[in-house]
């Protein structure tokens, strides 16, 4: 049962908090889809077409995240969770690094690039310690394994849970997100009436929807100073400073 005692700090997570850690984002110009168009590797159509292609990029994409460290973002929310704050983690990222830095409650919405899983049952999953996925790693009823992600015009098998997890909010902080990926731009709609909203972007002037606050800051710089405020007041709250500073 929910410790309702406790308020309720929800966090969404988008590309931007990963690339402070040297994971390259999609949207940027230099991003990954400079090199590799979406519609070539990341939809179930060049899954059908060329698997090998799409193996081979997210087995470079996994050795990315691998070689790639938690920053202080990632750093702030597991210690604000360790010293006893009520922290929810969604994210729209498929590396482990809010999960490496401590965090316990983290809920990916796009899947987790370090776990293959079977083509004809999405329940069949393997973790990857080690290595990529080839052309011939079968699941155990024998059908090709494919990368445990969501590609694009598939389904966020997740996201009713998602909803759920944002609706008993009492705070809900966003990081590092365009808020333009569909549906997962839509959580802010089911954030309660009278729980705040806050983005830490260094474009969040330009990116915040009517009503959300904006600490126009890198994730790295603008979540641990968040945290260290809740830290010392022992409460959730925004500091105009931050605010005014952004």
């Amino acid at each position: 049962m929910a410790d309702v005692r406790r308020p309720h700090l929800v966090v969404f997570t988008g590309s931007g908090i990963s690339a402070e850690s040297g994971i390259q984002t999609f949207r940027a110009g230099d991003g990954l889809w400079a090199a590799h168009p979406i519609e070539e590797v990341a939809t179930p159509q060049a899954w059908r077409r060329d698997p090998a292609r799409v193996l081979q990029f997210y087995n470079l994409r996994r050795e990315q995240v691998r070689r790639a460290r938690p920053n202080a973002a990632h750093k702030a929310l597991a210690g604000l969770e360790q010293q006893g704050f009520r922290v929810s983690i969604i994210t729209q990222n498929i590396d482990d690094l809010h999960e490496r830095a401590g965090s316990r409650n983290v809920l990916h919405l796009h899947g987790e690039i370090l776990k293959a899983r079977s083509t004809v049952d999405a329940r069949m999953q393997y973790p990857l310690p080690r290595g990529g996925i080839e052309l011939g790693d079968i699941c155990d009823k024998g059908s090709q394994l494919r990368p445990d992600v969501v590609w694009f015009g598939e389904s966020v098998p997740h996201f009713q849970e998602a909803c759920e997890i944002v609706g008993e909010a009492d705070l809900l902080l966003v990081v590092g997100t365009s808020l333009a990926v569909m549906p997962a731009a839509s959580l802010l709609d089911h954030t309660p009436l009278d729980a705040p909203s806050v983005l830490v972007d260094p474009e969040a002037e330009a990116l915040a929807p009517p009503g959300v606050t904006r600490i126009s800051q890198p994730a790295g710089k603008g979540v641990p100073a968040l945290v260290r405020h809740w830290q010392r007041e022992g409460r959730l709250w925004v500091p105009q400073t931050l605010i005014a500073n952004g």
